[in-house]
């Protein structure tokens, strides 16, 4: 892939459609998400009424990764509501296969992060991730993420074999 110009904002409601159309297309190219080819599951109003409230969400964000004004990448980080443990917020990262390999991982994962430090009231960010997906492994470690525990069969492949899946995270100061 040539030079590329990606831009990265804060996912707003008209996006609904979008987002629901490239959700479906990195399921069907990758097997390292829990999502299977019928995505999050919502529909396009339901989606954008969500996205309307995690706009004014202090702990929680949905950025989106743009080249040539098409959505190619995703981060979000989801904080429950309850007092006890909204400081925790779950980091989710997907990209579409064309966009493998030219640091768009990790350009989303250094903005969550920034804005984890300096917008957000989250401590602590985490994740689940597939032991094999080693690539993904290794961007969450660059960036000082740490194991906290194996999940054994914390997941199944399409053909039913069991996977497991490592939790990882990364305290906020």
């Amino acid at each position: 892939m040539s030079e590329v110009e990606i831009t990265l904002r804060e996912a707003i409601p008209v996006d609904a459609k979008e987002i629901l159309q490239v959700s479906r297309q990195i399921a069907e190219e990758t097997d390292f998400l829990i999502m299977d080819e019928a995505g999050l599951g919502l529909s396009e109003e339901l989606l954008s009424l969500q996205l309307a409230d995690l706009y004014e969400s202090e702990n929680n964000l949905l950025l989106v990764a743009l080249a040539d004004e098409k959505i190619v990448g995703m981060a979000s980080v989801k904080a429950a509501p309850e007092f006890t443990v909204s400081h925790i917020g779950e980091l989710g990262i997907s990209v579409l296969k064309e966009f493998w390999g030219i640091g768009l991982g990790s350009a989303l994962l250094d903005e969550v992060i920034y804005w984890s430090e300096t917008v957000s009231p989250l401590a602590r960010l985490e994740l689940t991730v597939q032991k094999r997906n080693e690539r993904a492994i290794h961007l969450y470690q660059k960036f000082g993420f740490e194991t906290e525990a194996i999940m054994q069969r914390g997941a199944r492949d399409a053909q039913g074999a069991f996977l497991d899946v490592l939790l990882m995270s990364k305290l906020i100061n």
